[in-house]
């Protein structure tokens, strides 16, 4: 994996991912773009999403939607790194099995995405959570 970040002006970056997609980050102060922290935050949460997603379509759930609302709790300080992080997965669909939702998060907290276990291991408390919106 690879890629590029380069500054544009003041505190304004462009990341380029050797995929070839870029991003805008912003260091807070025009808000020009997505600030660093908050795309580990994002990229956490896709992450998690693309497990959880991945193996309820591969237990034949009737998914229609799923999104993660996130939050990152930081302390007020310099540097400020996560020391937690909450995940609350929303799946809606129909006929969906609460025990297949729970299994999907379990196995994307545990042993699928490698984000969450990286942020763990370096003493993140990771959170996760569900629930189910049938339609």
């Amino acid at each position: 994996m690879q890629g590029r970040v380069t500054w544009v002006n003041g505190l304004t970056f462009v990341g380029e991912a050797g995929s070839g997609n870029s991003v805008v980050m912003e260091g807070g102060v025009k808000n020009n773009g997505i600030r660093p922290m908050e795309m580990i935050l994002l990229g956490v949460g896709g992450c998690a999403s693309y497990d959880v997603v991945s193996i309820l379509e591969k237990a034949r759930q009737d998914v229609i939607g799923c999104h993660v609302e996130l939050k990152g709790h930081r302390p007020d300080a310099v540097p400020a790194p996560f020391e937690k992080i909450e995940m609350e997965f929303v799946v809606r669909g129909r006929n969906i099995k609460e025990v297949q939702v729970a299994r999907a998060v379990e196995l994307s907290a545990e042993k699928y995405c490698s984000a969450s276990i990286m942020l763990g291991k370096a003493g993140i408390e990771i959170v996760h959570s569900y629930r189910i919106e049938e339609i």
